[in-house]
């Protein structure tokens, strides 16, 4: 299986800080018609998110079963289905003592990715991670993707390092797909 790894926040969804409440959870514009796009390529789709609130108490990891819930509803009313959740709810600065340490699942870290590959059987080098943020990159490099930078404004250090260079660039979900589909058909037509 291949598949394509977003981060929710910036990502997938549109992006007010800590946006756990379901009903306020949209796609971000042209989400809907990137992921048919890619789907028709084959990719399945797997969220990958740091939820470093549940670490600063902003809300419990109770919140995470109903968002997951509306992801895959917002996905399947855009005849898509989301594959598999995975998130992060680690901080080493957290306040909640059993989430307040370091990780191997925290963005830009794979772990993430990891699992998903284990669980779900995924050819990571057939595999993209789409986010705003080098982390993410970081983190579907280190994991054996390729990846693709959300050049959205949402990156605002870009502390660069070798694992932190991406594949493509695009400014929006929409761009990523369209490149996506081409890298693609490039490696197909080079085979």
């Amino acid at each position: 299986m291949k598949a394509v790894f977003l981060d929710k926040d910036g990502t997938l969804v549109d992006a007010p800080p800590y946006n756990v409440e379901p009903r306020h959870v949209r796609l971000v514009s042209g989400a809907g018609a990137a992921l048919r796009l890619l789907a028709r390529l084959g990719y399945r789709f797997f969220v990958v998110a740091n939820q470093s609130g549940i670490a600063h108490g902003c809300f419990g990891e109770e919140a995470m079963a109903p968002l997951a819930q509306r992801l895959a509803e917002l996905l399947l009313g855009e005849q898509l289905r989301l594959e598999g959740f995975y998130y992060c709810p680690h901080h080493p600065l957290g306040t909640v003592g059993a989430y307040a340490r370091s990780c191997a699942c925290r963005k830009p870290a794979p772990g993430m990715l990891l699992k998903a590959a284990t669980e779900h059987a995924i050819d990571l080098r057939a595999s993209w991670m789409i986010g705003d943020i080098l982390h993410d990159v970081e983190a579907g490099n280190r994991a054996g993707c390729r990846t693709l930078l959300i050049d959205n404004g949402n990156e605002t250090e870009w502390r660069l390092g070798p694992r932190r260079v991406p594949t493509r660039m695009a400014p929006d979900l929409y761009a990523a797909a369209v490149l996506i589909a081409g890298h693609d058909e490039a490696r197909g037509a080079a085979h």
